[in-house]
């Protein structure tokens, strides 16, 4: 049993960081790089092909990967110019898809279904792929499939820098021999008890009856049975519709208590960044807004590199603020909102600060995941008590 007929496109770039670094040093080509925080106490952000084939991987540790393989080049990333090269490429798609959908920073999914009425998909895609790699430089894999799952585990197939295409009739025979490991969503934790269970093949575990599946895992039971049966029946969420993430509070009096202010922007930050973590998302884009008492509304909004961390997204807000606020009346509204957000994990752009940083954040999280939002608080925030933030 399969999805309904649709034809989705999933578009991946290949070790982007460390791809967009060979760009600029071509002598990193054939060589194992690592990209992250350079000091004993970095994280690994990404690494090349050569690099994993020592068993280095992303968010380990700078100083055992060093151990694994002392002839790495070590690079700190550089996330401003990462975002960067992910806007052009998302730009070349969205010359040319009808729908896409950006699920990461070097991540999309398109749908093209209906398409062969005019053209080949596949001839379509593989244009649409040399358009990138021509304007960019940049290496990209893509499967092609019908839907999201089967896309996503063609394109891990396909990879380095490769094009696969599995029709309708060919999805279980594609499926069925790979490890459980290439279904998404299945994690460490998950594949260990799959493992367990004698699951080695999606064969095998497509062949497991649905409810002992969700038996024993609940309603991602069904699915990952789901999914290792070729059924996805997730659409292409258009990139343009994409969601923000925002808050916004009114002053009780109106105020010029530009302090106050600062310390409320703060109090708004901490909130809808956890927000983002808690979602696995980062945003490029901060606006902040401000409406005056005479209820004339102002917004200035600057793009940044993706991120998801309070102390690189509060000087920011600080900045717009002081930028926005020039006629120096009296403030109604004062409001906060994240937007250009994508999937993808906070510790990426962690190039400058180190592990303690990564785990503060980390252990933040769970407290107010437990105890609420509030629990846990910059002292700065702290201090105004009494401003509500929704």
């Amino acid at each position: 049993m399969l999805t309904p007929n649709r034809t989705i496109v999933h578009f991946d770039l290949d070790t982007f960081f460390v791809s967009v670094e060979r760009l600029l040093r071509p002598e990193l080509m054939g060589k194992p790089v690592i990209i992250g925080g350079t000091s004993d106490r970095g994280v690994v952000a990404s690494c090349s092909y050569e690099a994993r084939k020592f068993g280095i991987h992303s968010a380990m540790p700078m100083k055992m990967a060093r151990t694994l393989c002392r002839d790495a080049i070590q690079v700190r990333g550089d996330m401003e110019l990462y975002s960067r090269y992910s806007h052009t490429v998302t730009d070349i798609i969205a010359e040319r898809a009808p729908v896409y959908e950006k699920a990461s920073i070097d991540e999309h999914y398109i749908d093209v279904t209906g398409m062969d009425r005019f053209f080949g998909t596949l001839k379509w895609t593989h244009e649409l792929r040399q358009a990138i790699i021509r304007n960019t430089g940049l290496p990209i894999s893509f499967g092609l499939s019908v839907n999201k799952t089967v896309s996503k585990i063609a394109t891990g197939e396909a990879k380095p820098n490769g094009e696969l295409y599995v029709d309708r009739d060919g999805v279980q025979p594609f499926l069925a021999p790979l490890s459980i490991r290439k279904i998404p969503m299945i994690g460490e934790k998950t594949y260990r008890l799959l493992r367990s269970m004698g699951i080695v093949t999606i064969d095998t575990l497509s062949h497991i009856p649905v409810k002992m599946m969700e038996k024993v895992m609940g309603k991602n039971g069904t699915v990952i049975w789901e999914k290792a049966n070729g059924i996805d029946l997730t659409p292409v969420r258009p990139y343009h519709e994409a969601k923000s993430v925002s808050t916004e509070t009114t002053f009780e009096q109106d105020s010029i208590d530009i302090v106050r202010m600062k310390e409320i922007l703060v109090k708004m930050v901490e909130k809808i960044a956890f927000e983002l973590r808690d979602q696995q998302k980062l945003t490029s884009c901060v606006t902040v807004k401000i409406r005056y008492s005479n209820f004339d509304t102002h917004t200035l909004q600057q793009h940044i590199p993706y991120t998801a961390f309070d102390h690189q997204l509060i000087p920011v807000v600080k900045d717009l603020f002081e930028r926005i606020y020039q006629r120096r009346m009296l403030i109604r509204l004062i409001g906060v909102r994240f937007s250009n957000l994508v999937t993808g994990n906070p510790q990426l752009n962690m190039f400058d600060d180190n592990v303690e940083m990564v785990s503060l954040y980390q252990a933040l999280d769970r407290i107010r995941r437990k105890y609420g939002q509030k629990s846990v608080r910059r002292g700065v925030a702290v201090q105004d008590s009494e401003a509500a933030i929704p």
